[in-house]
């Protein structure tokens, strides 16, 4: 036997029989708060099990979550919380009363949450004039949406009539759905939470994304505090793990519930795996405005306030334009959202936007980019970043890409992490890129192919100015590399990856500095002068050199001593006493066979041998035993390595 899980949330008018149907439906009745069956209405959600057999495959069956919600215009804001996470919508409709303000309304944020699939409960038919008459007119409202083609059955919960046709259509609705998407990243939006005596905290929400198991290790955002699955229950049954699709309540470790005056887990938060992103108070969205021209049409300005209401919770936030001059007439605009305290969104996610006194419901919104906070809004680059992804908000080639011309590079683990895209989807689309020569790939880095060339540029360039300006230099040091590219690198590994590639294409890096490899150091014309007068120098004072401060007075000899020096024509002792090269390997060759013959040998000794003064002699033999040619014993040196 096969088993499928899927939600399912009712939808319509207040008292046109949502819970009625349930109970009719489930044999449960959703309504559980005193106050619901005193006022015969429903003000929270309320939850039914049933399971259903496949009409057309006797090995299938459905394992169905209902979610009932209120139909009161005072209790949307419950409503959306319940229908945020389903796979189909049943939506009723009264024939007494036929399309009501409510119905209307629910109906808008169904689309506006993406939800393609619903099958219309007609009740109450047993209390309709002209049962043809209200079924048209249903359909015609219909008519245009995501739902024209919807089975529209016609039942009465007195009478029984249609409810058997109306599971069977239900069944029949979920075998043409695909699956529940498995995205890797599971998140479970709390719709209630609760203490239990010897349970402790437990949260309840229907899993989206991906799966949970006993003993994972959650983060409750937007808070992100840690906590551990307990246990897990499915329709109260004990089971080790939970997927996409299904109803859960998990009994949380470390946390408590929150209550007036103290923080803890509540409806609204979002239970999520470790590293699958952060919480920010700047979103930016695709606001798709609501085509409902009666008096409920609110206008959007700059600046206004709202509530935006994402899978069960309710955050407000101020809304800013990027047009701010925009007519409210248009019905879709770029929009930044400005919360009053961090939310947590994936990109993709859809959610709606209702007026700050929660009237009316102004438009359905998707998720562009969820940590928006560094970038400003009204920028060209992010200006264009928006309007390609709001053209196409599910497709993550369009989202790689769009990152990487903004951002130029991002570390492939993390690329497009908070978003409704697998992992998968983003490796093909990231291959397909790379492939098509829009980005490349450096190891662990995607950059943009365009702007890696720049960088490259501008590296080659700088480079070779540096060459041109000091011919004298091995190449150019790193550090003065690093400051030149800096405000083009978005992170920091960025560097070393310019240095490598350069490294592999006619570059040859040195220590702590690069050069072309064809770069061989000259003097310039204003050093050449004084360097000829060092080396003459060294040459006539070989015994006993002058000091390093006789040797270069000037800024012109001190810059022809380092070209010296680097290209190997002198040797540094110390900081005051230089030699030319050939004299310091005559000298140190002089030693080397001094000590094989007589094994070792006093300084006094080898400064005699060599015929100079003890101010040449001490920082020699230092060098020397830096180079690893001699060691020092009491007073005497010997070789450090004898051959």
């Amino acid at each position: 036997m096969t088993e499928k899980r899927f939600s399912r949330a009712t939808a319509g008018h207040v008292d046109h029989g949502k819970s009625a149907l349930v109970k009719a439906l489930t044999g449960t009745d959703p309504d559980r708060l005193p106050e619901e069956k005193a006022r015969k209405i429903t003000i929270d959600l309320g939850f039914a099990h049933p399971e259903l057999a496949s009409p057309d495959d006797l090995d299938m069956r459905f394992n169905i979550g209902i979610i009932d919600v209120p139909g009161h215009e005072d209790f949307v804001k419950n409503m959306v919380a319940g229908v945020g996470s389903i796979d189909l919508a049943l939506l009723v409709v009264a024939a007494d009363d036929g399309w009501m303000a409510q119905t209307e309304e629910h109906f808008r944020i169904l689309t506006h949450l993406g939800v393609r699939r619903a099958v219309v409960a007609l009740t109450k038919i047993d209390l309709a004039t002209a049962e043809e008459v209200v079924e048209r007119e249903v359909r015609e409202q219909l008519r245009e949406s995501p739902f024209a083609d919807a089975p529209i059955i016609k039942t009465s919960v007195l009478s029984g009539r249609g409810l058997d046709r109306l599971k069977t259509q239900i069944a029949r609705e979920f075998c043409s759905l695909p699956a529940p998407r498995d995205i890797g990243k599971p998140r479970l939006f709390v719709d209630r939470a609760f203490s239990l005596r010897g349970v402790g905290t437990v949260v309840t929400g229907t899993v989206t994304g991906g799966a949970f198991a006993r003993g994972n290790s959650v983060l409750v955002q937007p808070r992100g505090e840690q906590s551990k699955i307990r246990s897990v229950q499915n329709h109260n049954r004990d089971i080790e793990h939970v997927g996409p699709g299904m109803r859960a309540a998990f009994a949380l470790s470390d946390i408590a519930v929150a209550t007036p005056g103290k923080d803890g887990v509540k409806r609204g938060d979002v239970i999520t795996r470790i590293g699958l992103g952060s919480p920010d108070k700047n979103v930016d969205l695709l606001l798709q405005r609501s085509p409902w021209t009666g008096p409920k049409r609110r206008a959007l300005t700059n600046g206004a306030r709202v509530r935006a209401h994402h899978g069960s919770g309710s955050f407000s936030a101020c809304v800013f334009l990027q047009k701010p001059n925009s007519s409210d007439q248009e019905e879709t605009a770029l929009v930044r959202l400005r919360f009053n305290t961090p939310v947590f969104f994936f990109a993709g996610d859809r959610f709606i936007l209702r007026d700050s006194s929660e009237r009316s419901t102004i438009a359905g919104a998707v998720v562009l980019d969820p940590n928006a906070t560094p970038i400003r809004f009204r920028s060209e680059a992010q200006r264009e970043f928006l309007q390609m992804r709001a053209q196409a908000p599910d497709d993550a080639a369009v989202f790689v890409s769009t990152q990487l011309r903004r951002d130029h590079a991002a570390k492939r683990p993390s690329l497009l992490l908070q978003s409704r895209f697998s992992e998968a989807e983003i490796a093909a689309a990231v291959n397909n890129l790379a492939k098509s020569g829009e980005l490349t790939l450096l190891g662990e880095i995607a950059v943009e192919t365009n702007w890696w060339g720049k960088v490259r540029a501008r590296a080659i360039k700088f480079i070779d100015a540096e060459h041109a300006a000091h011919p004298e230099q091995t190449g150019v040091a790193l550090s003065k590399l690093k400051s030149e590219l800096v405000s083009m690198l978005p992170m920091p590994e960025i560097f070393e990856l310019v240095v490598a590639e350069l490294n592999r294409d006619g570059f040859i890096r040195h220590g702590d500095a690069l050069r072309r490899a064809r770069h061989r150091p000259t003097l310039p014309p204003e050093l050449q002068t004084a360097a000829a007068r060092i080396r003459s120098v060294l040459v006539a004072t070989n015994v006993d050199p002058p000091s390093r401060v006789q040797l270069a007075p000037d800024p012109v000899s001190q810059q022809a001593l380092r070209f010296l020096r680097s290209s190997g024509e002198v040797v540094e002792l110390n900081g005051d006493i230089v030699l030319a090269t050939q004299r310091f390997e005559k000298m140190r060759d002089s030693v080397i066979a001094f000590l094989r013959k007589n094994n070792s040998a006093a300084t006094s000794q080898l400064r005699q041998l060599l015929g100079t003064s003890r101010r040449v002699i001490i920082p020699f033999l230092e060098r020397l035993d830096r180079d690893g040619v001699t060691r020092r014993i009491a007073d005497k040196r010997v070789l450090a390595k004898r051959s």
